[in-house]
């Protein structure tokens, strides 16, 4: 995913009511950045570090600039949680998962029951659906989810159980957005409902494909698929 137009460097000043950041930008401006993480952000988060925002061309949004990425410990992490949906979708088009056939075609939000998943695919004559996560989260060299405690995952989990049983192949695609990981698995200390919901959905047949993807001002590139443990907590 190549971001299409140059993004604005900065410094952190502080995040706050979730969904706004204060940055000072390299010609000493500040200005409020809308953040779409409406996670708790640990373990990515530190004020004064360098940033980067990129800009909407809607001249009437209310808040022109919108926070991309962090840098920690000298690697950029990803924290627009807009961007997992489209990276996706074109991994999937591109065949980036290889025990997943080429795709004839591919939807974004598609209805199913009473929800609506982030990706729906058809290949010889098979029905997939894909819900796609942010992954930011790092305890130790493991990349966990979720950040905080979140039913709205727990009930995704829930309807591609249903989907399966009704036939449709069904999956989970963990977009990881920083390189300091080898592992992935669930955060059971901060939502083990959750984590205990995805040992399940795994037993009834839902895959997961955790992506580990490169971070840099240019855009992001998928680099492999991490190894899974879900039982370490």
């Amino acid at each position: 995913m190549d971001f299409m137009q140059p993004l604005v460097h900065g410094k952190l000043i502080k995040r706050y009511k979730r969904f706004l950041a204060d940055v000072v930008l390299d010609d000493g401006s500040l200005v409020t950045a809308h953040c779409t993480n409406s996670g708790s952000m640990k373990s990515c988060i530190e004020e004064d570090a360098e940033v980067y925002l990129s800009i909407s061309p809607n001249p009437n949004r209310k808040l022109p600039y919108t926070w991309e990425m962090i840098k920690i410990n000298g690697n950029w992490v990803g924290i627009n949680t807009y961007n997992p949906n489209h990276i996706a979708a074109e991994i999937l088009a591109s065949g980036g998962i290889s025990d997943l056939p080429a795709f004839d075609i591919i939807k974004r939000e598609v209805k199913f029951d009473d929800s609506r998943f982030d990706l729906y695919a058809e290949a010889n004559e098979q029905k997939f659906f894909f819900e796609v996560k942010n992954v930011t989260l790092k305890e130790g060299n493991v990349a966990r989810f979720p950040d905080a405690v979140t039913t709205r995952g727990r009930k995704h989990l829930q309807t591609l159980i249903k989907a399966k049983a009704q036939g449709f192949e069904v999956a989970m695609i963990y977009i990881i957005q920083r390189v300091d990981v080898s592992t992935f698995g669930p955060a059971w200390n901060i939502d083990p409902d959750y984590s205990n919901e995805l040992i399940r959905a795994v037993a009834a047949g839902v895959k997961l494909y955790p992506v580990q993807v490169q971070v840099s001002p240019h855009g992001i590139v998928p680099i492999m698929l991490l190894p899974i443990d879900l039982d370490a907590k």
